[in-house]
């Protein structure tokens, strides 16, 4: 039986500002705020909030026949919590329909991967938890920003404990094979790979609108006529894109959303269902380990990373950034560590790429790559520069490490004495709140033994006048004897 994985990635681009070479040392504050509002809040109006309608009342309609899964970055996340919570409120809700699968992914949408395993590993699992806080699912399924992935990547991947990972069905990776089949990664054989199908994917997310398209005008019908018949056997169709694309890159007005509401009804008529990553990891077996020597992307016809690293200013930017990913890493502090988030994200580096693409790029407030290059160094430059400044360079990693790690090991243990005092006072507390209730009988056992005693006192002291009386009266009688 043949199976639709649909997919979708949020990701939200973090704008930086102008930034002059003077402003170095005495402006640390990086991002167009007025950029990164507006275009958060054109792209939910846009497309996230009608999109994300239209996949609630799929849900609605079909119940658990219709599955979807989403990735979001933390970047995204913040922006939208910031900006356009009922984006994040919506989501909510689709999740609680039990029908929808949040995945992890690099908090930053970064290229941590390719740089710093254990920063990546971090990356991944600050996301992870974001998830687990907002949606309540630990997810365990994983991709990488935009699908990067690569034999080492997957090894990194599985020894973080995921099942299985979103990747790109690449013809100079696969050859001969088909996307439609479960792998495993070469290094990993218990990471399952699922790779998503080119053409199909980009026939909704760039082409659907394109009146030059020999596929134009794209019915859901014919849509799924062509998933039907397909080979037997190639049974699981991973269609993944943004979600941007339906209503930014694919306008409304192209009834894009139609088209998706369509699918599920047609896909029944034919026997196809849909099911989320995580359910087809655990119902289908792996027919073999899928060969990815060098790394791959969803990105441009080469599908690699050029589009990142291909040139010198985003090798020297790459580096630059990525010297410092130890020190940040093992010290930990907070503001630094959000500045290092937006400036990890790869759209950064993307700005500065000269390689021409089939997909328009807007390099927002540069006028080119040089541009881009020059306003990221400056930023960097003043980044840098505050690390060094709250960690200097005299100290090396080793013993900043051992340093901080006394420092949180005497943290740790003020935390606890702390909490053993506490307890300390609340017994105390109780004990006392009990011994005034213990403490009457004893208190009035005194009380009354001290009463008798001041009654008799003035008793024997009465008595004492007593003996001149007695004398007297014996004398007669001596006096009696005598005579």
């Amino acid at each position: 039986m043949k199976t639709i994985c649909l997919y979708f990635e949020i990701h939200q681009i973090i704008h930086l500002k102008r930034y002059r070479f003077f402003d170095i040392g005495t402006d640390h504050y990086y991002y167009d705020d007025y950029e990164n509002e507006r275009s958060i809040s054109d792209i939910a109006e846009r497309s996230y909030m009608p999109a994300l309608t239209a996949l609630q009342e799929m849900i609605a309609e079909h119940g658990k026949y219709f599955k979807v899964a989403f990735s979001l970055s933390g970047t995204g996340i913040e922006q939208l919590e910031f900006h356009a919570p009922q984006v994040i409120e919506k989501l909510q809700q689709l999740n609680e329909t039990g029908c929808v699968e949040f995945l992890a992914e690099p908090y930053s949408h970064g290229l941590s991967s390719l740089a710093n395993e254990e920063t990546f590993a971090r990356d991944v699992k600050k996301q992870a938890r974001k998830i687990e806080e907002l949606f309540g699912q630990k997810p365990t399924v994983a991709r990488n920003s935009s699908l990067i992935y690569s034999d080492d990547i997957g090894a990194q991947i599985a020894a973080m404990g995921f099942k299985g990972m979103l990747t790109e069905g690449a013809k100079h990776v696969l050859g001969w094979k088909s996307p439609h089949y479960v792998y495993n990664c070469n290094m990993a054989p218990n990471l399952k790979l699922l790779l998503r199908d080119v053409e199909l994917s980009d026939d909704i997310s760039l082409r659907f609108n394109n009146s030059d398209w020999e596929g134009y005008p794209l019915f859901a019908d014919a849509y799924i006529d062509r998933i039907a018949k397909l080979p037997e056997g190639e049974n699981i169709i991973n269609i993944f894109m943004e979600l941007s694309a339906l209503g930014i890159a694919q306008p409304l007005s192209s009834n894009i959303l139609d088209f998706l509401k369509a699918l599920p009804a047609c896909a029944k008529e034919k026997g196809i269902t849909f099911m989320t990553p995580t359910e087809i990891c655990k119902a289908c077996k792996s027919v073999g380990n899928l060969d990815v020597p060098d790394t791959l992307s969803w990105v441009d016809e080469e599908r690699d990373v050029s589009c990142w690293l291909g040139n010198a200013m985003q090798r020297e930017a790459f580096n630059k950034l990525y010297s410092v990913a130890d020190r940040l890493r093992i010290a930990n502090d907070p503001r630094i560590n959000q500045d290092w988030d937006y400036l990890q994200a790869s759209n950064n580096f993307r700005f500065m790429t000269t390689k021409p693409s089939n997909v328009g790029l807007d390099r927002g407030i540069y006028s080119g790559p040089f541009d881009a290059f020059t306003n990221y160094m400056n930023i960097l430059g003043d980044f840098i520069n505050r690390v060094n400044a709250l960690y200097p360079l005299d100290i090396d990693n080793d013993e900043l490490e051992g340093l901080l790690t006394t420092i949180k090991n005497q943290g740790d243990e003020i935390e606890m004495k702390d909490k053993e005092i506490t307890r300390l006072k609340s017994q105390i507390e109780k004990l006392e709140a009990a011994k005034p209730e213990a403490a009457k009988k004893p208190a009035a056992k005194k009380a009354t033994a001290k009463k008798p005693a001041a009654k008799k006192a003035p008793a024997k002291k009465a008595a004492a006048p007593a003996a001149p009386e007695t004398a007297p009266v014996a004398a007669p009688a001596e006096e009696q004897k005598a005579e």
